[in-house]
């Protein structure tokens, strides 16, 4: 079974909680890690932003994806919130308790 980590930038600390919760919760994520925040610099609406984001990282299983996204898309207050599938190689053991802790 393969895993994946998902990343993806929240614009405060409450609303990368709420991610977090609501995708673990679900089962659509075995574990969340909210970080410090960040600086980001990017090109939005014709411009460049420069914004303070908090990264939120959450582990996966592959297959739950596409589920995990729509979660994310759904709660996230961006119009174009950004998501990263990474793949991930782990001990095994951590990689079983991520598959025993999501959706089945």
């Amino acid at each position: 079974m393969s895993m994946i980590a998902i990343l993806t930038n929240c614009p405060d600390e409450a609303s990368a909680d709420a991610i977090a919760e609501g995708l673990v919760l679900a089962r659509l994520a075995a574990c969340a890690n909210r970080y410090a925040p960040i600086r980001s610099v990017f090109h939005w609406q014709g411009g460049v932003a420069r914004e303070t984001e908090v990264p939120l990282l959450l582990k996966t299983r592959a297959d739950l994806a596409e589920r995990a996204e729509a979660e994310i898309r759904r709660l996230h207050p961006y119009d174009c919130p950004p998501i990263l599938r990474i793949p991930m190689e782990a001990h095994a053991d951590y990689l079983a308790w991520i598959a025993a802790e999501t959706a089945g």
